[in-house]
């Protein structure tokens, strides 16, 4: 309920004042701790709830208006489409999320423990981040973290490790054994049609601006692609492109023709189709 804690701060011009979570009374305000409240600006930023751009303000998004309004698509939370939509606003365009991004696109070993995540997290970082100092114990957290939003602890620990995460319901990692983690890649049957839909049309935008189509290859395992961040195998991406055409009313379609597989676009001007697919998904 963080991010629904957060969107309720906003006033009737949508803004949220930054000194919300930083005055005396933010503790009372949002029932947390100091920690909590600095936590619950951070995924609101993260997952598209609050955008930082005004002076002395947070303004609330168009997607978060739509969704967790009182009479919205999903003021609480309950419907897998909000989960999948942070998802992937946190691992498809790592929005102030480093670690999630990198873990869904860069780590392709079949399992993984924490400490084997560390030092080349530590190195994509060290890349993308030259002048930034690092710290191998928030790097180690921050994986930790990560991997407990979507496979929570399985024994022992406060009451927190046995509540469900918001993300854990995607079925993305599941935990192997103890410490060992491993992507679970195939059909989501949660993830509905028109947010595939949403997540290519935003990755189309950001790599590869202007260009008519698109290969299968590309959706399936492009870096920050829909196939890739929503860890789906071939036969799946075919399945959600073969509906593009009826769902997007011919804006997307999907061709396959002497071995060319690709999904054409017929117009780039698509922010109404985007709010279109986010409401679709809701079914």
């Amino acid at each position: 309920m963080w991010l629904k804690k957060a969107f309720d701060q906003a006033g009737s011009d949508w803004t949220v004042p930054k000194s919300t979570f930083t005055d005396a009374a933010a503790i009372s305000e949002f029932g947390v701790g100091k920690n909590m409240v600095a936590a619950i600006r951070h995924w609101a930023l993260a997952c598209d709830v609050l955008h930082d751009d005004l002076p002395g303000a947070y303004s609330v998004s168009p997607t978060a208006i739509s969704i967790f309004t009182n009479d919205g698509l999903d003021p609480y939370s309950e419907n897998p489409s909000t989960a999948w939509y942070a998802h992937w606003w946190l691992a498809g365009r790592g929005n102030r999320a480093t670690t999630w991004f990198w873990l869904f696109n860069h780590v392709t070993m079949p399992t993984f423990s924490r400490d084997e995540l560390e030092a080349p997290l530590a190195d994509y970082a060290r890349r993308i981040e030259p002048k930034r100092k690092l710290s191998a114990s928030t790097l180690s957290r921050d994986i930790e973290t990560c991997l407990r939003s979507y496979a929570p602890r399985l024994v022992g620990g406060s009451p927190e490790d046995f509540a469900e995460p918001m993300l854990g319901e995607l079925g993305l990692i599941s935990e192997e054994r103890k410490g060992h983690f491993a992507f679970r890649r195939g059909p989501k049957a949660t993830l509905h049609d028109a947010m595939f839909a949403y997540a290519l049309l935003d990755y189309w935008d950001r790599a590869s601006p202007g260009i008519s189509s698109m290969a299968f290859e590309t959706i399936a395992y492009g870096e920050g692609s829909p196939g890739r961040v929503f860890k789906l195998d071939e036969d799946s991406v075919a399945e959600r492109l073969f509906a593009l055409d009826e769902l997007t009313g011919g804006v997307l379609s999907w061709t396959d023709t002497a071995g060319l597989r690709q999904v054409h676009r017929k117009t780039f001007e698509n922010e109404g189709l985007s709010s279109l697919m986010i409401k679709k998904s809701y079914g």
